[in-house]
């Protein structure tokens, strides 16, 4: 019986069968074979049509762009021949030099001067040629050279919209005519238009400037990074290294992923509860702005910095607490340093979409006309996504060229901005 039994044991592993070579010639195979290299080039298709549409996309943008806005950044100025010594102004030459030259020529009669001038070199319509400002270039030549005053000068002002449009591109028949001899007598010239960059917003076209919608823009940047950049980090740092893993924990990690995607108006309305409505913080000031704006990058830096966080090796940590740092040392002279660069990734982002909100700040009233630039954090101010959309919205030709001209100035600024936080990411990136 045992012999039976012994004889039914295995007497070692059992030997696997051998597999048949694949054969690489039949039908079947090369079939399938075709259909792999087949669905590989139409994923290598799709992937460079969809990197084709992308690029084709935004060569569109930026060619439109450059195309309707390159003439914002030109204006165009007729020569004006003003008699001063028969213009009646009113105004001692001596109160022009000093800081008192603007309130001694505020009732002087430069703007009718001005008028009666244009009348009297270009016709009855004269006066319609040139720009409703044209009368501050003569204030401002006068500033300059009070000697002017005792006779005839030639003052070179800016013209009006539709003959400013007719000298740099295409207009109406009558002011291409108009300009065609205004050239034949070099009475006209088309150069850069300065005032764009240097002035604030104004009713007419070729006097309204970017400048203080770029200064309200820059100080709302400035206290959104210094609100949401330290808070932001601090919290994440908090939360992966420091809170306890529990259900409240979870409830604000829940929290602030859902805050990440909440429509910027609403950030916009608690804005305009708390900010204007609890605090009394002035309307339609920086300050306002940058408190708006924070809340609402704030969840994007959280989240980032968290994921940055975690990447750092756990090596790391347990390096720095065996040469005996303390937890704190470990956190902010290792942990942090390195995962620098994965938060300042956060922070591009989130200020890159800060930069371009419009509905949060319409809703904290930085749509107000700002005809001079903010001198400081609490001064009215607006912005300039806001400031395009105002532009955008009005009936005069020549506000088209400065709204493309406007979103030039905005996306040099996004990408000025974007070139300093990223020169700074790969300066303390580190690779392991």
């Amino acid at each position: 019986m045992s012999e039976t039994l012994v004889a039914q044991l295995p007497v070692g592993p059992a030997e696997p069968a051998e597999r048949a070579p694949t054969d690489w010639r039949t039908q079947s195979m090369q079939r399938r074979i075709r259909q792999r290299y087949a669905a590989e080039r139409r994923f290598r298709l799709l992937g460079m049509a969809a990197v084709v549409l992308s690029a084709g996309f935004l060569a569109v943008l930026l060619v439109t762009m450059v195309y309707n806005g390159a003439s914002g950044f030109l204006r165009t100025e007729i020569a004006l021949p003003v008699d001063f010594a028969n213009a009646g102004l009113t105004v001692d030459p001596a109160r022009l030099k000093g800081p008192g030259a603007d309130l001694a020529l505020a009732g002087a009669g430069v703007e009718n001067a001005t008028k009666t001038a244009a009348i009297a070199a270009f016709g009855p319509q004269g006066s319609d040629l040139l720009s409703d400002g044209a009368w501050l270039s003569v204030r401002a030549a006068i500033k300059r050279d009070p000697a002017i005053m005792r006779g005839r000068s030639i003052v070179w002002v800016p013209a009006s919209d539709a003959i400013d449009i007719a000298a740099k591109r295409t207009g109406s028949p009558e002011n291409e005519a108009i300009v065609a001899h205004f050239k034949q007598r070099n009475a006209i010239a088309t150069g850069f238009n300065w005032p764009f960059l240097t002035a604030s917003d104004s009713n007419d076209s070729t006097r309204a400037g970017i400048w203080g919608a770029f200064k309200g823009s820059l100080f709302t940047m400035i206290v959104t990074l210094l609100i949401a950049f330290p808070i932001g980090v601090l919290s994440a740092l908090y939360l992966e290294e420091y809170a306890p893993r529990n259900r409240w924990t979870d409830l604000i990690e829940v929290s602030i992923n859902n805050l990440a995607a909440v429509p910027s108006i609403i950030f916009g309305l608690l804005g305009l509860a708390v900010f204007l409505g609890t605090f009394g913080l002035p309307r339609s000031a920086p300050i306002v702005g940058g408190l708006t704006l924070a809340l609402m990058t704030m969840p994007v830096i959280v989240i980032a910095g968290r994921n940055a966080i975690k990447g750092v090796p756990p090596s790391i940590r347990d390096a720095a607490l065996g040469i005996g740092a303390s937890p704190i040392q470990v956190v902010f002279h290792h942990v942090l340093p390195l995962a620098l660069p994965g938060i300042l990734t956060g922070t591009i982002i989130g200020m890159a979409r800060a930069l371009g909100e419009t509905a949060p700040l319409l809703m904290i009233g930085m749509r107000a006309f700002i005809s001079a630039p903010p001198a400081g954090l609490s001064d009215p101010s607006t912005v300039l996504p806001v400031q395009i959309f105002l532009w955008s919205d009005q009936i005069d030709r020549g506000f088209v060229e400065k709204t493309s001209a406007a979103i030039i100035v905005l996306l040099v600024f996004l990408l000025a901005m974007n070139g300093i936080a990223i020169y700074l990411r790969n300066k303390f990136e580190t690779r392991w």
